[in-house]
């Protein structure tokens, strides 16, 4: 009997042992959630730096919003001012190289000897935000709500046992882009789901949040309902 006890008792240290270890392996790190939201906030200093660089350099052509609305397209009008979505790559390639090294523009300058290596990457930054709503998203989602929902959307992020119910897996939501869009403007509450979901839009603008929105249609494992 006593033998019978011991080998209940191993096997209850056991199970609590991996079950916790298990627990811990679903719940993200405090270092993964901090780097995480550290690596957002900061692309989003180095694309409000590469913003000035562009408005500086760049505007006169490109327009402010890189869509070619610029003075310059009334003296060139055959040419194709906007700043299409690219690589990186590709738009270090012809900030430095210029038009022509690229197979571009000549009338694209060359900046590699007027720009610093870092004013060249944060309008890389810049530019890869300005053109993508994605990308855009992503850095609004890991600035403001991954404690909850998660760094990967899956509702197991750092705060996500305190409140019940959890916050929702996003990455298998069968809400459409409306339904998520007016969530995170007027938070849980006004939507009949938890209290605990905060006001998005008394702190974020309606760009930001349709840019999220956007986001979050791409780490969905399951198609939305429309």
């Amino acid at each position: 009997m006593r033998k019978l006890k011991n080998l209940v008792l191993v096997l209850a240290v056991f199970s609590y042992l991996t079950g916790s270890a298990y627990a811990s392996e679903e719940r993200e790190s405090r270092n993964e959630v901090r780097d995480t939201m550290k690596q957002a906030k900061a692309k989003t200093r180095q694309a409000t730096r590469g913003g000035l660089v562009y408005k500086t350099y760049c505007v006169l052509c490109h327009g402010l919003h890189g869509d070619g609305s610029a003075r310059i397209a009334k003296l060139h009008s055959g040419l194709n001012l906007v700043i299409g979505k690219q690589e990186d790559t590709y738009y270090e390639d012809i900030i430095r190289k210029g038009g022509e090294g690229v197979g571009r523009s000549g009338f694209m300058p060359t900046w590699d000897d007027e720009l610093s290596d870092e004013q060249i990457s944060d309008v890389v930054i810049y530019l890869s935000l300005v053109t993508d709503p994605v990308r855009r998203g992503e850095v609004v989602f890991k600035t403001n709500c991954i404690l909850c929902h998660g760094v990967n959307g899956d509702g197991k992020g750092r705060a996500s046992e305190l409140y019940d119910p959890p916050p929702a897996n996003l990455t298998r939501s069968n809400k459409n882009d409306e339904y998520k869009r007016s969530i995170i403007t007027l938070g849980g509450a006004a939507m009949g789901r938890s209290e605990v979901m905060p006001v998005w839009g008394e702190q974020l603008g309606a760009d930001e949040i349709n840019d999220v929105v956007a986001y979050l249609r791409t780490i969905l494992v399951i198609p939305p309902t429309e």
